[in-house]
């Protein structure tokens, strides 16, 4: 791991510009291998069980399971805030010069505010329907991205991350009659199709994205694994609206930097999430879990 890695003026630049932009985590191969023995250990506890387990700080289930899931075909597909059960993860994500670039992004003062890992096993059927992170976790102001950090090589057959390019200053509803969906009406599907950009990307490489910037992701259909490690980090002056959608016990730790006593916002009308009860956010989308 290095401690002086930077994004350039002109990455910087298209992150402003596009709500995205692609670098190396510069994350040495002992912190990967470390971070893939504990996913390896979660995946094998998986085949002890039917439904989703574990729990987290607010009572959901850690382990989030797809269905078609069984003992001899495992079929994890989310694990909810790592970082709370393994230190590894706080290692990468609060000590590495992840953090470095993020405060290149969003300012100096640099709030955690959670994190998850989306597993994409060879053949798993879930997808990641269009939708803009800030619905789920709306603050005060618009300086928060979240870094989806590669554990595999992605394409677009392993179901890579796909950004709609400039979409991170454009506003789309996530609710469907009354009710929040998690998701932009699939009426804009096409239109999305049409102009978004595929991650493709090595394991190792990262991608910082606004959290306005409209994203998705296809099934997986390669005998590849597609695993990412997502976090979300905010400007400490980026006040949360509502209690966090997936809660940490370290949710709002200063990870660089110093606390904000002062709320800075923006002027803006933002939809407000109504709580649910489901696990995960790919059951809000309408994939249910394993039973």
């Amino acid at each position: 791991m290095t401690s002086n890695q930077q994004l350039a003026i002109e990455q910087v630049q298209h992150f402003q510009d596009f709500g995205y932009v692609v670098a190396n985590s510069g994350l040495d191969d002992s912190l990967l291998s470390r971070m893939d023995e504990e996913l390896d250990g979660w995946i094998e506890l998986s085949r002890n069980y039917d439904a989703n387990f574990g729990e987290t700080v607010d009572g959901k289930a850690r382990f989030d399971l797809e269905v078609g899931h069984s003992r001899e075909v495992p079929r994890l597909r989310r694990v909810a805030n790592p970082a709370d059960i393994s230190e590894v993860f706080q290692e990468v994500l609060w000590a590495s010069p992840i953090v470095d670039m993020v405060s290149q992004l969003v300012g100096p003062n640099v709030r955690y505010h959670h994190c998850k890992l989306n597993i994409k096993l060879p053949k798993m059927e879930t997808r990641v329907y269009y939708h803009q992170d800030q619905s789920y976790d709306p603050h005060t102001n618009d300086d928060m991205l979240a870094i989806l950090l590669m554990l595999d090589d992605t394409s677009e057959e392993n179901g890579c991350l796909r950004v709609v390019p400039g979409s991170h200053k454009e506003r789309y509803s996530h609710f469907q009659n009354g009710h929040y969906v998690g998701a932009i009406d699939a009426s804009f599907n096409e239109e999305f199709d049409n102009r978004a950009v595929s991650i493709v990307a090595k394991r190792g490489d990262i991608c910082f994205m606004h959290c306005w910037t409209v994203h998705g992701s296809e099934i997986n259909r390669s005998d590849q694994a597609r695993r990412l490690l997502i976090c979300d980090y905010n400007a400490a002056d980026s006040y949360p609206l509502l209690p966090p959608a997936l809660p940490s016990k370290f949710s709002g730790k200063i990870v660089r930097g110093k606390p904000s006593p002062v709320a800075r916002l923006r002027d803006a009308e933002i939809e407000m999430r109504t709580p649910y009860s489901q696990d995960s956010f790919f059951e809000i989308q309408g994939q249910p879990s394993a039973t």
